[in-house]
C-alpha cells in the first residue's frame, strides 16, 4: 500500500499571531506531500511538467479536529485515491507524534496543457497513479454553493502571489480569504474548509471578492475576473 509519510516541526515561519498553524500553510504542505508523493510513484516532472503539462487542484477540503501549534511536530500522511477519468483523487492527514488525529483533507487533482490551458487524458500522455484505500479518507469534495454576501473589494494578483503555472497558487485564496473575513485575525478557530477553483487568476488581473456570513461561524467567499474563478467556505467555532 503506497502511502507517503513526513514529520515537519513546526517553525515561526509556519504559523499565526496564535500560534497556530496557518491555514494556507497546511495547505502548501499537503500540496508539496502530494508532489513529492507523486514524484515517488514515478509520475515526476519528466512526465509532465517538463512535457509541458501541469497539475492544478481543482476542489479541496479539510476537517479540522485541531490545528497544530508553534513547534508541534506533526506527521503528515498523503495518499492518492482512484483515478476517475480525468480526475486524481488524493487524501491527506496530519496527526501528532504520539498518533493524536489533527485534521484529514481530500482534493482533486487534473492535468492541462500549459499552453492551451485545456484538460489533458492522462492516459494519452502515459500518466498514471494507482490508487489505495486505507480506510481514513473522507468524502471528495463537491462544488461549493453559493451564499448571499454582504462585502466586497477588488484585489490584483501580485507578483508574489503566482506560482510556476503562471497563476495564483491556491495557497494564497486562503490568506485572501482570511484576510477579508476577519474571523481568524480574531481568534476563531478553523473547524472546516471547502474550495473549488473554477478558473485561474494571471499576474495583473483584478479579482472581485464577495464575501458574507452564511450561517453562524460560517463564511461564504467568492472572486471572478468576469468569470468565475473560485469559492470557498470556511466554518470557525
Amino acid at each position: 500500500m503506497s502511502v507517503y509519510a513526513e514529520s515537519v516541526l513546526l517553525r515561526s515561519k509556519d504559523v499565526d499571531l496564535y500560534r497556530r498553524l496557518r491555514t494556507s500553510e497546511l495547505f502548501r504542505m499537503l500540496q508539496e506531500a502530494a508532489i513529492r508523493h507523486t514524484e515517488q510513484l514515478g509520475m515526476g516532472r519528466n512526465k509532465t511538467l517538463d512535457r509541458g503539462i501541469l497539475w492544478v487542484l481543482l476542489m479541496q477540503r479539510a476537517e479540522i479536529t485541531r490545528m497544530p501549534e508553534y513547534d508541534e511536530t506533526v506527521v503528515l500522511k498523503s495518499w492518492p485515491g482512484r483515478t476517475m477519468h480525468l480526475l486524481f483523487p488524493r487524501y491527506a492527514s496530519l496527526e501528532t507524534a504520539s498518533g493524536e488525529p489533527l485534521l484529514k483533507a481530500s482534493a482533486l487533482w487534473s492535468l492541462v496543457d500549459a499552453e492551451t490551458r485545456r484538460v489533458v487524458f492522462p492516459e494519452k500522455v502515459g500518466v498514471e497513479i494507482e490508487g489505495v484505500v486505507t480506510g481514513e479518507e473522507i468524502a471528495m469534495p463537491a462544488s461549493v454553493r453559493r451564499a448571499d454576501c454582504t462585502d466586497a473589494q477588488d484585489f490584483t494578483v501580485p507578483y508574489s502571489f503566482v506560482d510556476l503555472n503562471g497563476h495564483m497558487n491556491n495557497t494564497r485564496y486562503f490568506d485572501l480569504a482570511e484576510d477579508c473575513i476577519g474571523a481568524a485575525a480574531a481568534g476563531a478557530r478553523l473547524k472546516s474548509i471547502a474550495a473549488e477553483y473554477q478558473n485561474e487568476a494571471r499576474l495583473g488581473e483584478t479579482l472581485h471578492l464577495r464575501w458574507g456570513e452564511a450561517s453562524p461561524g460560517e463564511y461564504f467567499l467568492a472572486g471572478e475576473t468576469g468569470r468565475d474563478v473560485f469559492r470557498m467556505r470556511l466554518c470557525y467555532q
